[in-house]
């Protein structure tokens, strides 16, 4: 490995304990977290009071940081509630509340000055006029709005102060709304986006109807996939990372509190390996591996070219196979996921390289030889090379 290539953030999501571990242990400087009020996936990812505490202790042993996401649209009853919940989260050793009403933002520094805040990407900041008022409200950093180009990110940084922050997404599933404001699925489910209910109703297909021809319907855009014409490519900007950084970008963000433990080693590993003066050739091809919408650079180099109409199935090039549990001498215990034969390539996902191998030599966890592992999460062991241990994970090519 060269030479360390930018010494911008890479900030991770943690959707739960093992996607923390992930993200920290594949190389992210600090990860990103829901908890227990105003967060957007308040159906699921969150995290107690007692796992902030133990996911701040944890972060913090290791040198990185935790930043809790409470960006959710703020009501009257609520900005009582979320000053209290800024002195949890102090006590709690959190290092940043990320947020996007500003009412909010203003209950939190009264009832908390030292609590640094982070300015939601929800709160639809594209210009420096808006930067500069979250600045003098005691904002520390502003997660851009994903609409904004390169250019227009070096003129925010120019005319705002040198202290403030600048964070911007790089990776992960893109909202067809506005930064996120997204009406579709309250009106379609009674579930409202910006709450954290969001059923990701612009996934779904759609057709068009006449007036004058009720209950016949009309595709819009066809593919083999169907008409999803709201669903949005994913975005991609490691090509252009050197270009988002130079712009003033300090925080590189990756999307995907809802994704799995590999799915977040995979894509942190990618932007790490490369951050850290790797091939950009190798990195890309490890964003190919885990499982995504097509990619494009979103609107970092002006309006979307590609009409949004993402397919409803992923792709990806690699099959996740299973998770390394620990290292016993020369083996490794492996939780399975997908079927393991002998004789079949595998490659252990570890951070900062990659690791071939050839399967072999497998045994049950009471000793018996095993030609396939096939029983999803069942426990076995293989002989493996150096360099693999636990939290680490093995995948193969598509067969």
């Amino acid at each position: 490995m060269s030479d360390k290539r930018f010494d911008a953030e890479l900030l991770a999501p943690a959707g739960s304990w093992e996607s923390l571990v992930s993200a920290l242990r594949f190389g992210a400087d600090a990860a990103y977290l829901g908890g227990p009020f105003l967060q957007l996936r308040a159906g699921s990812a969150g995290f107690g009071m007692e796992q902030i505490v133990r996911a701040a202790e944890y972060a913090h042993a290791r040198q990185k940081k935790i930043y809790v996401a409470s960006n959710a649209f703020v009501f009257p009853e609520e900005t009582g509630k979320i000053a209290d919940y800024a002195r949890a989260l102090d006590d709690a050793g959190v290092d940043a509340m990320i947020v996007s009403d500003l009412g909010g933002i203003r209950a939190i520094k009264r009832a908390c000055p030292d609590m640094e805040v982070h300015v939601s990407t929800q709160a639809n900041c594209t210009n420096h006029e808006s930067a500069n008022i979250y600045w003098e409200l005691g904002a520390k950093r502003v997660v851009l709005a994903r609409e904004l180009s390169i250019e227009q990110i070096a003129a925010i940084r120019e005319k705002i102060p040198s202290g403030m922050e600048l964070e911007a997404f790089v990776h992960g599933a893109m909202c067809m709304a506005y930064s996120g404001r997204c009406m579709i699925s309250a009106y379609l489910t009674g579930r409202s986006a910006n709450r954290g209910g969001c059923a990701q109703s612009c996934r779904w297909k759609f057709a068009l109807t006449e007036e004058k021809r009720p209950g016949e319907y009309f595709p819009i855009e066809e593919d083999p996939d169907g008409d999803t014409i709201l669903s949005s490519y994913d975005l991609n900007a490691l090509p252009i990372l050197d270009r988002i950084i130079e712009a003033g970008v300090s925080s590189l963000k990756i999307e995907g509190r809802m994704k799995t433990p590999y799915y977040v080693a995979g894509a942190v590993n990618a932007y790490r390996m490369y951050m850290d003066g790797g091939d950009r050739d190798v990195s890309l091809d490890e964003l190919e591996a885990i499982s995504h919408r097509p990619y494009s650079t979103g609107f970092y180099e002006g309006e979307i070219k590609k009409t949004p109409n993402a397919p409803a199935s992923y792709l990806r090039n690699r099959e996740y196979l299973g998770e390394v549990l620990e290292r016993e001498g020369d083996r490794i215990r492996v939780r399975l996921k997908n079927k393991i034969v002998e004789g079949r390539l595998l490659e252990a996902l570890t951070p900062g390289r990659i690791i071939g191998f050839t399967a072999g030599d497998m045994l049950s966890e009471e000793g018996e030889a095993l030609s396939e592992a096939r029983v999803p999460d069942s426990v076995f062991t293989l002989p493996a090379p150096e360099g693999i241990g636990a939290g680490d994970y093995l995948r193969g090519t598509l067969e």
